[in-house]
């Protein structure tokens, strides 16, 4: 949510050692100081979906990469709908 736990983590890994850190998360809620704290933080590149809007602030951070799950959902309705199975998505 505001990302301080994140930050605290890549943190905890560079001081063990880590060369780089990259973080993900399916909902970016963001809220707060979360892109200032993430953006100061040792976190290379944080991965998120695109499940709820992001705020400006986080869609302009060069540091925030956005992947679409809207074929993956889509899939799984058109699946549900076919009354087929839905395993094969998430494997």
């Amino acid at each position: 949510d505001t990302g301080g736990t994140l930050a605290r983590a890549a943190n905890a890994l560079m001081e063990k050692g880590a060369k780089k850190v990259y973080a993900c998360c399916t909902h970016p809620v963001l809220s707060g100081r979360a892109v200032e704290v993430l953006t100061s933080s040792p976190i290379e590149e944080l991965i998120v979906t695109d499940t709820i809007p992001l705020r400006e602030e986080a869609r302009n951070c060069n540091r925030i990469k956005v992947l679409s799950v809207a074929r993956l959902l889509a899939t799984a309705i058109q699946n549900i709908h076919r009354d087929e199975s839905v395993s094969s998505l998430f494997v």
